[in-house]
C-alpha cells in the first residue's frame, strides 16, 4: 500500500499529464524524452513521467516528489522573472507558513554560513545555472534554481564582533506562478537542506 505522499503524487501526475504535452514541456522548462520530461530539480536530474518521478535515477515518492508533482500541475508557460526578488512574507497568503519558512529555510542555515562561504562554488555548481554573474548582496549571496522556473536568492552575512551570522532567502518575482505558496516554503526548506548536504559532504 502506497504512502499518503505517493497517493497525492499519483493524482498530481495525472493532472499534470492531462495538459497538452507541448504546454507541459514549456511550463516545466524541460526536455521531452518519449513520454517523460527531464529537468533539474534540487540540483539533481529529474524525470517526470506518467508512471512516477525519479531524482538521479531513483524513485522519488516523498516530500521532494510531492513538490515536483506540484510543479508539474501548477507551472505556467510564462518565463521566469527574477527581479524584484520578494521576501516570503510578500507572497500572497504566506503568513500562516512564515514561522516554519523562517525556521526551516533561513535560520537552519545560520550555523553553516562559514562553510557556505568556503564552498559557495560547489553550491553554485550544483544548484545554480552555468555562467551566471555573481551577486553582490550581503557579505556573499547565492542565486539558486531548485526548479528551472523558481529561483531563490540567499543573502548571507558573516558573524562579526557586533552581530551574529544571518541568512535571508528571497524568491524570484513571479515564483508564485509555478508553485502554491505553501509549496514554495517547502521548496526553500529542501533547497536549504541540500545546501547543508553540499557543504558537509
Amino acid at each position: 500500500m502506497g504512502s499518503n505522499y505517493e497517493k497525492i503524487i499519483r493524482k498530481n501526475i495525472e493532472k499534470a499529464f492531462s495538459r497538452p504535452a507541448g504546454e507541459l514541456e514549456n511550463a516545466l522548462c524541460a526536455d521531452r524524452q518519449g513520454e517523460s520530461f527531464c529537468f533539474t530539480a534540487f540540483g539533481e536530474e529529474c524525470r517526470l513521467s506518467p508512471y512516477g518521478i525519479t531524482l538521479s535515477g531513483r524513485a522519488c515518492n516523498g516530500p521532494r516528489g510531492l513538490l515536483i508533482s506540484l510543479y508539474g500541475v501548477h507551472a505556467k508557460t510564462d518565463a521566469v522573472v527574477l527581479e524584484p526578488f520578494k521576501a516570503f512574507k510578500e507572497l500572497p497568503d504566506s503568513m500562516p507558513y512564515y514561522g516554519a519558512f523562517s525556521s526551516h529555510s533561513e535560520r537552519i542555515l545560520v550555523p553553516h554560513v562559514l562553510h557556505m562561504q568556503k564552498r559557495r562554488e560547489t553550491i553554485k555548481k550544483a544548484l545554480g545555472i552555468p555562467d551566471q554573474q555573481d551577486r553582490t548582496e550581503g557579505d556573499f549571496s547565492l542565486l539558486l534554481y531548485p526548479f528551472p522556473k523558481i529561483a531563490l536568492l540567499y543573502i548571507c552575512y558573516m558573524p562579526d564582533d557586533e552581530f551574529p551570522a544571518s541568512v535571508t532567502c528571497l524568491f524570484s518575482a513571479n515564483a508564485s506562478l509555478f508553485m502554491p505558496v505553501d509549496g514554495l516554503a517547502d521548496v526553500a526548506e529542501y533547497t536549504s537542506r541540500k545546501i547543508i548536504d553540499l557543504v558537509h559532504n
